[in-house]
């Protein structure tokens, strides 16, 4: 497209019969196999909730809490946006109805609708158009995908609805309304049932929308007879009525959508004229085909506080985390088998429990807030240090890792956090006087270090050998930090901070030197906000290549036996 006379494409994902289908997946997708033909796509969440973003929310109830890199704390489908197109976002990609009204009583308060009677309709719309507009404008996008979280029908997402259809208005030709909705097989008929997806579609009219295109889910594929119904009585084209069926494997959803000749129809629809760089997928192929491939295992324990709701939470809980391992994983040649691990059952000293942990080739402790499970917590990667298992501590993670090294290494018995004992007499991790400031203020935001800072790594550390650079930027999502105070004791003690701030203040990552122990090592960032399909990050490749070679001695060891 000549970007002096741009016009600029929207695609707006909206949900058809049940939420939790796939929209996420699709929209990510959708924009992959756009981005594949050299097209330039941005993505867009909207979560119809009142939160302002999704720091506050409950990651059991709603998912992973996303950090983007200018801090914006967002719904768990953002790192999916990022992940597969391997790019990186930004505030203005999220919204939520919190957002929305605050911003327009902002503005109502600062005058600047000029003494007019701010209304709903239209003002709450148009501020989501002009977030919309920007987004894409920011990005200098071609095309624009917008995902509106929620169902057709329910009242949380009519005035997104309502902006995607006076955008269509006034932007005739550039919009596409694109429905995921599912097509049950009730087991007492094994049928595959289109009425629910009428129904979704007559409640999406009744907002003034008719969908371009139905994403028909399910657990097998869509076949003619039921193409052809839902083309008749949705009021679609039934080459536009494209079959999704449950795949292995999320990254199968782009490839499964050009078999379906999705991009073919959207790019006609939309009217675009492609660039002429199509490359097919080549690199996507290649990644799921080396996914699929691989036959040796890892077994990786993941010992966290969640895992006693139920195992439904748990992808959503970390997922980053999961498939950052699972990218290194496939890099390394190996699949990932996870065992969950609840850190409570660790609590009480059960030495019988924590013997069990030998089994695994490697142990992560994922982020996390608050005192449940952490006693359990130190016990596992105390088994860990001592037993020279690879162990990967993560925000949370990398603070207890300190903190067990000052009480069974530096001989500080009651070294803590100060985030559960705030006048303990040895708290090795504490918070930084500006962060308690706005903490005191109940300034919690203020009171986090969120998003992309920069960190200085020592040279001939695990972490800069990984790297193979001296300077990063990672993401954070935390209040509390390595005490400075301590540093030169656990540091003494041979604790090895290999990464910090560049003002020294700051300790980002904490590690054994490799001829103490394979792979001892936290950082205080989340690395896997940035792991990518393509692009694995590269402490969890060294993670997983330790855990594979140790995997790979004791298989050693039990043949000599």
């Amino acid at each position: 497209m000549n970007k002096r006379s741009k016009t600029r494409k929207y695609i707006f994902v909206v949900g058809g019969v049940i939420s939790g289908v796939g929209k996420g997946i699709t929209t990510s997708s959708i924009a992959k196999i756009l981005a594949a033909r050299g097209l330039i796509v941005t993505a867009m969440k909207v979560d119809p909730y009142v939160n302002v973003d999704a720091g506050t929310m409950n990651p059991t109830e709603h998912g992973e809490v996303f950090v983007l890199d200018d801090g914006d704390e967002t719904d768990q489908d953002m790192g999916n946006y990022e992940r597969f197109l391997d790019t990186t976002l930004s505030r203005i990609n999220y919204m939520t109805t919190g957002r929305i009204y605050e911003a327009v009583i902002k503005k109502e308060r600062n005058l600047d609708y000029k003494g007019k009677c701010v209304q709903v309709v239209p003002h709450i719309p148009q501020e989501i158009i002009r977030r919309i507009k920007l987004a894409a404008s920011k990005a200098d996008a071609d095309i624009t995908v917008i995902e509106i979280g929620g169902t057709a029908g329910e009242y949380e997402n009519i005035l997104f609805l309502e902006a995607a259809r006076m955008m269509r208005i006034d932007h005739p030709g550039d919009v596409l309304y694109v429905m995921v909705s599912y097509l049950p097989v009730p087991p007492t008929v094994g049928e595959m049932k289109t009425k629910p997806t009428q129904h979704a579609v007559r409640a999406l009219n009744a907002t003034g929308i008719q969908p371009d295109v139905i994403i028909a889910r399910s657990e097998m594929p869509l076949d003619r007879k039921r193409k052809e119904k839902l083309a008749l009585f949705c009021n679609i084209e039934v080459d536009n009525v494209i079959s999704a069926p449950d795949v292995d494997s999320i990254y199968d959803v782009p490839i499964n959508f050009e078999k379906g000749e999705l991009g073919d129809s959207i790019c006609r629809k939309l009217h675009i004229r492609e660039s002429g760089k199509k490359h097919d997928l080549v690199d996507w192929r290649n990644f799921v085909a080396r996914a699929k491939s691989v036959k040796k295992e890892v077994n990786i324990a993941i010992v966290g506080k969640y895992f006693d709701t139920g195992d439904f939470v748990l992808s959503d809980s970390y997922i980053s985390v999961i498939e950052a391992v699972k990218f290194s994983a496939y890099q390394n040649h190996v699949k990932p088998r996870f065992t969950w691990l609840n850190a409570g059952d660790f609590d009480h000293g059960n030495g019988k429990k924590l013997v069990e942990l030998a089994a695994f080739d490697g142990i992560i402790v994922p982020g996390g807030f608050g005192e449940r499970g952490i006693e359990g917590k130190l016990k596992v990667i105390r088994y860990a240090r001592e037993h020279k298992i690879p162990y990967f501590g993560l925000c949370y993670g990398m603070q207890l890792l300190v903190v067990e090294y000052a009480r069974n290494v530096v001989g500080l018995k009651d070294a803590h956090t100060a985030e559960i004992v705030p006048d303990g007499k040895h708290n090795v991790i504490d918070i930084m006087p500006e962060q308690k400031k706005n903490l005191e203020m109940k300034n919690y935001g203020g009171s986090m270090r969120l998003g992309a800072y920069p960190a200085i790594l020592k040279k001939g550390t695990i972490a800069c050998n990984a790297y193979k650079e001296e300077i990063i930027s990672e993401r954070h999502r935390h209040r509390f930090e390595v005490n400075p105070e301590y540093i030169e004791r656990l540091e003494k003690s041979g604790l090895v901070f290999s990464g910090m701030s560049p003002d020294r203040r700051l300790m980002e990552i904490a590690e054994l030197s490799r001829a103490k122990h394979p792979f001892f090592l936290g950082t205080q960032f989340h690395p896997e906000f940035l792991a990518r399909p393509l692009a694995p990050h590269p402490l969890f490749t060294a993670f997983i290549r330790a855990a594979a070679d140790r995997r790979r001695k004791s298989k050693t060891t039990l043949r000599g036996a």
